[in-house]
């Protein structure tokens, strides 16, 4: 999957895999538990969220015994920046320029304490392209 091919996710294929972020490798009865019950919904359809996330390859999944195991392919940066990314080639295509004037709109609201963190990452990141 490229950043490019990253789907749009529901609710319930985000809660699923918070929960799988937050507690780790788990069977759909385990996420179910934590997540199905409290929106009153059946075991099957957080099987099917399950199913769908592994397809869109955000979840591994495993086959322990008579069921499968997910686990998370990405961390939560990573799908962030494959969702952002994807969202704004759809949106902005080629045009890197309307993207990076949209950032500085968007940092220029930001506080001090997230532009000095925006700063320090951009140094991080070139002094890693330097080094590279």
């Amino acid at each position: 999957m490229t950043n490019a091919d990253v789907p749009p996710l529901g609710d319930l294929e985000i809660a699923a895999l918070e929960d799988i972020w937050r507690f780790g490798t788990s069977d759909a009865k385990t996420v179910y538990s934590r997540v199905g019950r409290s929106r009153a919904i059946t075991l099957n359809t957080v099987q099917s969220a399950l199913e769908r996330l592994f397809r869109k390859q955000i979840l591994h999944r495993e086959k322990v015994s008579h069921a499968y195991e997910y686990s998370a392919k990405l961390t939560r940066q990573e799908l962030i920046g494959q969702l952002v990314e994807s969202t704004v080639r759809r949106v902005a295509g080629p045009q890197s320029d309307v993207l990076i004037s949209a950032f500085a709109d968007l940092a220029a609201r930001a506080d001090d304490d997230q532009l000095t963190r925006l700063e320090e990452m951009i140094a991080r990141r070139r002094t890693e392209l330097d080094e590279s």
